[in-house]
């Protein structure tokens, strides 16, 4: 199978400096940024050369930054032909989902029995802020929000083992929470749910904030199968 080449117009900004890290682990969270974003597709060549260009610096660290992606399953070397972004296949997202919806779930149940009455007002006003945000149509702050509604909820549960796991999985989730948002229709609907589970979570209902969270996971998962079938990816 032939993929496609990567498009001219430039999909990475100019590296800035960070005092804190180094230029070559700066370059690998651009390039996954970019992944997980969307900017760069699933099937994009990457071309060391150009990416090189577009973020100002040598391959070096494009081909370190690459190579590391390719271990954390973000991009794939094909023999004689190079580097593509990974695609993403249903199986992917039904194993991924599989873990969130069993750990979205365990978070919700024990944020209802622990969560303090300042968390239960942080999730009441991020549920305000993406209800603004949808109206202004910003999916990059949409997804930001939602990721930090999540978070509280799994801070709530006062399970740190649980907070880690959730951590380790948090870029392949960040990768599919944007694509599943970006479908027609699902911002709105993921708000309902999240209203319907900040209520049972507030109620103190284990059972159903538990079915409330998995059910919000699956509705994403089928948003976001319905987007990888759509894409052909």
């Amino acid at each position: 199978m032939d993929y496609p080449k990567l498009k001219e117009e430039p999909k990475l900004i100019p590296i800035k400096l960070d005092n804190y890290k180094p230029l070559r682990e700066v370059v690998f969270e651009s390039l996954r940024e970019a992944i997980i974003n969307g900017r760069l597709s699933p099937g994009e060549r990457l071309m060391e050369i150009q990416l090189a260009e577009e973020m100002g610096v040598s391959r070096t660290p494009v081909r370190e930054a690459i190579r590391k992606l390719e271990l954390e399953g973000f991009v794939v070397m094909i023999p004689r032909k190079g580097a593509y972004v990974a695609g993403i296949s249903i199986k992917d997202i039904a194993n991924v989902f599989e873990v969130r919806a069993a750990l979205e779930a365990l978070a919700a149940g024990l944020a209802a029995e622990r969560i303090t009455e300042e968390e239960l007002d942080e999730l009441e006003r991020y549920l305000v802020e993406i209800s603004e945000l949808r109206e202004s149509g910003n999916l990059d702050a949409i997804v930001e929000k939602d990721t930090m509604f999540h978070d509280v909820i799994y801070r709530a549960s006062r399970n740190e083992r649980l907070v880690q796991i959730v951590t380790h999985l948090q870029e392949q989730i960040h990768r599919f929470r944007t694509a599943s948002l970006a479908r027609p229709g699902r911002t709105r609907d993921a708000l309902d749910e999240h209203k319907k589970l900040v209520e049972a979570i507030s109620d103190r209902d284990v059972e159903l904030a538990q079915k409330l969270a998995r059910e919000h996971i699956e509705n994403a998962e089928n948003s976001m199968i319905s987007a990888v079938q759509e894409a052909g990816v």
